[in-house]
């Protein structure tokens, strides 16, 4: 037994289609998204440690690199399907969490299994790496919403998506690395021309209340 499925995956990963069924002037795939996640965790990790906390880089670049590769298994479900009801949530993990461990049963060298099991299992704990991981996730989800509504997308999803991941990332409002988003990188990306600014400004305001 080699390494060649979890390889091959890696290609796989390229075609799968992020927030599917809706219209986008830039579609995104899960490979993508992971590694623009991974560069956002970097970038968070970097305000963590200058504010004095102890960021583990190789865990934060493992649990970053491989958040969606189980989207492999199951592709991407919409964000407000995913989390519609914190029963349905569970049960999308649970399908996760199985195919997850018959995968590395199967197909990774039982010498890796432990690396790979540690790596492929949800990466959005409690430790700071898990919740930097968590903000970097949304973040890049921001950014996707954001260029949609910059371009002018008539579809009211991007909205409701731009909204979520601001709301998620102020839960994590006691980080230094989230304060820094909010304080210097949110008013960089309003400060751009374009058509719905003056209402996503509004919206921005009022989550930030």
């Amino acid at each position: 037994m080699g390494m060649h499925e979890y390889l091959q995956g890696l290609s796989e990963l390229e075609m799968v289609v992020r927030a599917p069924g809706y219209f986008k002037y830039q579609g995104h795939s899960v490979a993508a998204h992971s590694w623009k996640v991974t560069q956002a965790a970097q970038f968070l990790g970097d305000i963590e440690e200058v504010n004095g906390n102890e960021v583990n880089w190789q865990r934060l670049y493992e649990k970053a690199l491989n958040h969606d590769y189980t989207e492999r298994f199951i592709g991407d479900i919409k964000t407000p399907v995913k989390y519609a009801t914190h029963t349905l949530r569970m049960m999308l993990s649970d399908v996760e969490d199985s195919l997850t461990e018959n995968f590395i049963e199967n197909e990774i060298p039982s010498e890796l299994a432990d690396r790979y099991r540690r790596r492929l299992t949800e990466g959005k704990d409690d430790s700071l790496e898990g919740r930097i991981l968590s903000v970097a996730d949304k973040l890049d989800l921001l950014y996707e919403a954001f260029g949609e509504i910059q371009k002018g997308n008539p579809e009211p999803v991007f909205v409701e998506i731009y909204k979520e991941s601001l709301e998620t990332m102020l839960e994590f409002g006691d980080m230094p690395s989230v304060k820094y988003v909010i304080k210097s990188v949110l008013p960089e990306m309003l400060d751009q021309e374009f058509s719905d600014r003056g209402k996503l400004m509004a919206l921005t305001k009022t989550i930030l209340k």
